[in-house]
């Protein structure tokens, strides 16, 4: 039997990106990624008050797909649009909350934390993602060339980047580094610091003058080096503005430190997610007493994944 095919719509967004294709990939499906780029002011109108309509985006040149998978508010009235106008019948799957009647879409995605309902809603305990357990352990020794030879266990720092609620500011990322610093000399552990795409330069910049030579700072983003960390740690640090990447590293199972930073506006979303995934005893707060702890890995990708292909028989 042919794959179905796919078409994946998002923003560009690496958090986005990693939810689209996680599910696609969990599928089975053969799929191509599109950036959606919406046209004029329609870049800021919300789904319910725009049109389902080709003249709201740039055109998408794809027309054989069995399958949508969009993620993000922008990519909401393509991928109904695309669905409607196609010759045969497409599914549509939509992740996070697109703001519109649920019926547009055949699954909605979304996180517990975003309090949707319904019949066609889908929720998950933190977002979904690309990473697998095998690539996680394929990777396994890629740092060897990084980090320093000796015997010291592992702690990963995965750092995400400001945002609308969560400031990188000096004085934050000396906090955390502080806090963190602490922690590696009570333990003997070797940091590894781990960028992403948000990752302000100069907060890497200073990492490697605040942590010294003694520990390994990656400068660069870079899949494998993530993978790796992930892989050899003995602990993971992960800063308080990256559900996504938080929600990845409890694949491993591993203690999960998540580095807060004071917010700067109501941060009620975030904190709801956060307190259920200390429910699931996955995470405790960076600065509380260290201790090691177990909890079953979350690989709420493949469980998603499941449902639907129980109900469309893939």
């Amino acid at each position: 039997m042919n794959k179905l095919k796919g078409i994946l719509l998002t923003q560009g967004m690496h958090g986005m990106i990693s939810q689209v294709e996680g599910l696609a990939k969990a599928l089975e499906i053969d799929f191509t990624h599109h950036t959606v780029e919406l046209n004029n002011f329609w870049k800021i109108i919300p789904p319910k008050l725009t049109p389902i309509s080709q003249r709201v985006y740039k055109k998408i040149n794809q027309s054989d797909f069995d399958l949508i998978i969009s993620c993000g508010r922008k990519s909401v009235i393509p991928a109904i649009h695309l669905k409607n106008n196609s010759k045969k019948k497409v599914i549509n799957i939509h992740i996070q909350d697109p703001k519109i009647n649920f019926n547009h879409f055949d699954f909605i995605v979304a996180p517990e934390h975003d309090s949707i309902k319904g019949e066609n809603v889908i929720n998950t305990k933190g977002a979904i993602h690309y990473l697998t357990d095998a690539e996680i352990i394929q990777n396994k020794d890629y740092l060897n060339s990084f980090i320093k030879k000796d015997h010291r266990k592992i702690c990963s720092l995965i750092l995400g980047g400001p945002t609308k609620y969560y400031d990188y500011s000096l004085e934050n990322m000396e906090n955390i580094f502080f806090i963190l610093n602490n922690l590696l000399k009570k333990n003997n552990f070797q940091l590894v610091v781990i960028p992403s795409m948000r990752t302000p330069k100069n907060t890497i910049e200073h990492a490697k003058k605040f942590f010294g030579k003694n520990h390994t700072i990656i400068d660069n983003v870079d899949k494998k080096a993530y993978l790796s960390a992930l892989s050899i740690s003995n602990r993971v640090v992960v800063t308080c503005d990256s559900s996504s990447m938080i929600s990845e590293a409890a694949l491993t199972g591993k203690p999960i430190y998540v580095a807060n930073i004071l917010p700067r506006k109501n941060d009620k979303r975030f904190q709801k997610f956060r307190n259920l995934f200390s429910e699931l005893n996955i995470i405790r707060n960076l600065g509380e007493d260290e201790e090691n702890w177990n909890y079953q890995k979350l690989d709420e990708t493949n469980r998603v994944a499941k449902i639907i292909k129980q109900k469309i028989n893939l």
